[in-house]
């Protein structure tokens, strides 16, 4: 799953979950910042361009320590600079700066998780492996399930996890999210 789409498309059905946990808003945020968090792995193609002896695709970023890491870094950031703007717009959410930090961490680890799994399904014989539990197991994990480029599953699976997210957020009861996303 290389291709944009289909690590986003990922992204948002790993966040699926949120629509369950929190009102709408907040439910929206967690589902955003899960999207862009699952694009994030692949800084290392970037990365790779100033430190090409250190940084490869599917090196370090494309680990769970990384991700992990890194989600806790974004999400104190995130935490500091947003916790109280987040709290006002989710209008019913109670979000002190250790709850926004929580949430946010957690959409990040969502997104670039899901970021190791779409690449672990996709053609490890034509891209760099992936060792997702490096440095704890030192082993290439792929299955060559999807053709990385494939414009059926990356479409399709983002009109997927798009479908299930409307199909979702029309069907949520009012009653139980009074803060509905048309209200001011």
């Amino acid at each position: 799953m290389v291709d944009v789409m289909g690590h986003v498309a990922m992204g948002l059905l790993w966040a699926i979950p949120a629509w369950f946990v929190w009102t709408d808003r907040a439910s929206l945020a967690f589902i955003g910042i899960a999207a862009v968090a699952a694009l994030l792995p692949d800084i290392d193609l970037f990365l790779s361009q100033w430190f090409p002896a250190a940084i490869h695709h599917h090196g370090i970023t494309h680990t769970v320590v990384a991700v992990l890491g890194a989600s806790v870094v974004a999400g104190a950031l995130t935490a500091v600079a947003f916790a109280g703007p987040f709290e006002r717009w989710t209008r019913g959410e109670r979000f002190d700066r250790t709850s926004a930090f929580v949430f946010a961490a957690a959409a990040y680890a969502v997104g670039g998780l899901s970021h190791i799994f779409a690449d672990m399904l996709s053609a490890p014989d034509l891209s760099t492996p992936i060792e997702p539990l490096w440095p704890f197991v030192r082993q290439s994990w792929g299955l060559d399930l999807i053709w990385y480029n494939s414009p059926w599953w990356n479409i399709g699976l983002l009109a997927v996890a798009l479908t299930i997210h409307a199909a979702i957020a029309v069907a949520a009861d009012p009653l139980d999210h009074p803060y509905r996303l048309g209200e001011a």
